[in-house]
């Protein structure tokens, strides 16, 4: 990508993309979606003391911990955020979202509301919020239900929260309802696209808006 001045990467702070929604809404597959579409965009690991599940990764989905090494992150500062989430705790290490923002890479973050609301309070202007509804109740259950990660338990006990969950949906800058993944991603390269672009994330504007405030004659080649 070229920017204005000419360099071979614009010169741009990058931004933190939150993805929030109740268990189930398809935020996930959003993410991943996004990921493989936005070069420039790269996933925030969280942490967590949940289990892990079948296919998940160490390193790739989550940094998995026992509760004595999360709770020791917590008091180095060493993360962004953190909440207690669906009875396991779940966090954003600092250090490396930190350096992909200096960078001018965007970080998509997979996190609930809670945690969003803490990286407003420390990074206000580089948050970018965007909250997933799924079309009804019913289809949230359904999508619960054939994942087939969680127990019926834990599925009934997500339902329950989700009540509460989406009262949070005004907190968010953009709302997508996802009917349909392709077109709910395309919503999200939408988002992404325009706020690169606003003024604030372009620091080189001001220095290349200079190069025409010159006298007519000049700009003419005239003498």
């Amino acid at each position: 990508m070229l920017d204005p001045a000419g360099s071979s990467r614009a010169r741009r702070r990058g931004l933190m993309l939150v993805l929030s929604s109740p268990s189930g809404a398809g935020k996930t597959s959003i993410s991943r979606r996004v990921l493989e579409l936005e070069p420039e965009v790269t996933m925030s690991v969280s942490v967590t003391t949940r289990p892990r599940r079948p296919g998940e990764r160490e390193g790739i989905d989550y940094h998995f911990v026992d509760e004595a090494r999360f709770r020791a992150m917590v008091e180095a500062g060493e993360l962004l955020e953190h909440a207690l989430v669906y009875g396991h705790h779940y966090g954003t290490p600092r250090a490396a979202v930190e350096a992909a923002l200096a960078q001018g890479r965007d970080v998509l973050f997979d996190i609930d509301w809670q945690g969003a609301q803490q990286l407003r309070e420390r990074a206000a202007d580089d948050v970018v919020g965007v909250f997933i509804l799924a079309p009804s109740l019913e289809v949230l259950a359904e999508r619960l239900r054939s994942r087939a990660q969680d127990s019926e338990e834990v599925v009934r006990y997500r339902l329950a929260r989700v009540a509460s969950d989406v009262t949070h949906w005004a907190e968010y800058e953009y709302v997508i309802i996802n009917e349909e993944l392709e077109a709910s991603v395309a919503a999200v390269r939408a988002i992404l696209a325009a706020e690169r672009l606003k003024r604030r994330r372009q620091p080189y504007l001001s220095e290349f808006v200079q190069r025409f405030r010159v006298e007519p004659a000049a700009a003419s080649g005239g003498g």
